[in-house]
């Protein structure tokens, strides 16, 4: 398999597959493909499988894609403005953020994994779930932002703001700590606590989560449900015809 990641913000990921090779994709990541490609949906994993993806913001069914009587190609898109990254795999494991699957080679298995710590889940931004990428081969994951990369070396820590770890290796130590002293926590402007990732091993970090781009965007919304527009006072339930 070969693949072109092109776009800016709004990235596309180009896989092109030769006669027999197959890729497995979140249901509904596809943006176009060859004419001999072949779609078909499956449960990965069996029915409790399917189930814990749902839980970690992945769909029930995947879609496999299989290039018929010749190489093929299908390209994949993310639903948010942010950047994709390839993370080969190679009996490593790579943790990463909830939803933050695209679409893999068919040797990467996608499972999910719990915070191995109650605090981190409680106030790390990520929540308990996160994604478990291991196995062989290669997987493409989209989150919302630009990503900062880094590689940490053993025992070197560094200091993120909850909600902004996209992923890393396995090897790397998850924490949570306070941020700073209390006035730093109360108005600091950064909240109560951030996230400690100590090395080794890569870690992937965005500039803007979803949660953050939602906040942002919310004041600019010109309507919202059964209320009124402030600039031309149409009521959006009447165009609704509710």
């Amino acid at each position: 398999m070969e693949y072109d990641i092109t776009g800016d913000n709004l990235q596309i990921v180009t896989l092109h597959l030769s006669s027999g090779e197959m890729v497995y994709a979140e249901a509904g990541a596809m943006n176009h493909m060859s004419a001999n490609m072949q779609m078909e949906a499956k449960a990965r994993g069996g029915l409790l499988k399917g189930i814990m993806r749902k839980f970690a913001g992945e769909s029930f069914f995947m879609t496999e894609f299989t290039p018929q009587g010749g190489p093929g190609y299908v390209a994949f898109a993310g639903n948010v403005p942010g950047k994709i990254r390839a993370i080969p795999l190679k009996g490593n494991d790579f943790i990463a953020q909830k939803d933050a699957f695209l679409c893999a080679e068919s040797g990467v298995n996608l499972e999910v994994t719990l915070t191995r710590k109650l605090g981190s889940g409680l106030f790390g931004g990520e929540g308990f779930i996160l994604e478990r990428l291991s196995g062989e081969g290669t997987v493409f994951i989209h989150a919302c932002g630009d990503f900062v990369e880094m590689d940490l070396q053993s025992g070197e820590a560094v200091m993120v703001d909850t909600g902004s770890v996209v992923g890393f290796d396995e090897s790397v130590d998850y924490d949570i700590t306070t941020a700073g002293g209390i006035k730093s926590m109360l108005f600091g402007g950064e909240g109560i606590f951030l996230v400690k990732l100590t090395g080794p091993g890569k870690i992937i970090l965005q500039s803007l989560s979803i949660a953050n781009l939602a906040a942002a965007l919310a004041p600019h919304m010109p309507f919202q449900r059964g209320e009124t527009s402030g600039t031309s006072g149409i009521n959006l339930g009447t165009l609704l015809g509710e």
